[in-house]
């Protein structure tokens, strides 16, 4: 058994994977760390490796103090994956992007594949029908956005994820969610339509924390899976040990 762990900008996501079956996942805060692992392991006694995905400045010697009894693998930029890196600045891409490119790649081979990645940021991967990683885009997520308009300004409130009862915000608070919301679903939308008009036949994969409450505002077909990372890691550790 695999606990893979995505270590995220606010919070962290596990789950645990015999083979390729996803059998139980789990979200806590980084405070909770070592109690959660210690409780993950105690009820899945079976796991042998820990697959750690890090975009934060976690300390990973919090991870290291379990390794007496497991194996600890933290993804690198150095680590096998099944795709050429086009990318001009392969060490500064991150290294969930790299997880991401690699489960699209693996999950849906012989297709051009885009990712999107719906969490603090919303992250554009795109991994060609060959097999090459050719980049994409970065763009804030809903919750930055929210946060952007209280905090650089002097009258606007804080505000979280709501769905915008009207395109015409008929309040301040209406045209916040209109203007988040609705701004971030065209953004979305626009960028597939232009990646379409490039690559006429391609799979789009949503994911990311705010996969299900985008999904169903998105114009086009999508794939939408929450736990997307996760299975990506599993799929890149199974890929690393095959190709070592």
């Amino acid at each position: 058994m695999i606990l893979a762990i995505d270590v995220g900008n606010t919070r962290i996501k596990g789950a645990v994977f015999e083979d390729a079956n996803l059998l139980e996942t789990f979200v806590f805060l980084k405070t909770e760390l070592q109690v959660s692992i210690e409780n993950i392991l105690k009820k899945h006694k079976k796991v042998s490796n820990i697959i750690v995905a890090s975009v934060s400045d976690l300390d990973k010697q919090t991870f290291l103090d379990f390794e007496e009894l497991i194996k600890i693998h933290f993804v690198s930029n150095n680590d096998p994956f099944p795709f050429v890196n086009c990318y001009e600045t392969p060490q500064t891409l991150g290294i969930d992007r790299l997880v991401l490119a690699a489960g699209a790649t693996l999950q849906f081979p012989k297709q051009n594949r885009l990712v999107i990645d719906a969490g603090t940021c919303v992250t554009y991967d795109f991994v060609d029908e060959n097999n090459n990683y050719l980049g994409g885009a970065i763009s804030p997520g809903s919750r930055l956005r929210y946060e952007s308009l209280h905090n650089y300004t002097a009258k606007l409130p804080l505000l979280t994820l709501e769905n915008p009862e009207h395109l015409i915000g008929k309040s301040t608070s209406e045209s916040i969610h209109s203007g988040v919301i609705n701004g971030l679903v065209f953004e979305i939308d626009s960028f597939i339509a232009d990646y379409k008009a490039l690559y006429p036949n391609f799979i789009i994969i949503l994911t990311g924390g705010d996969t299900d409450f985008l999904a169903k505002r998105l114009k086009n077909t999508i794939f939408a899976n929450s736990n997307f990372l996760l299975e990506s890691l599993n799929q890149t550790f199974q890929y690393k040990i095959k190709n070592d």
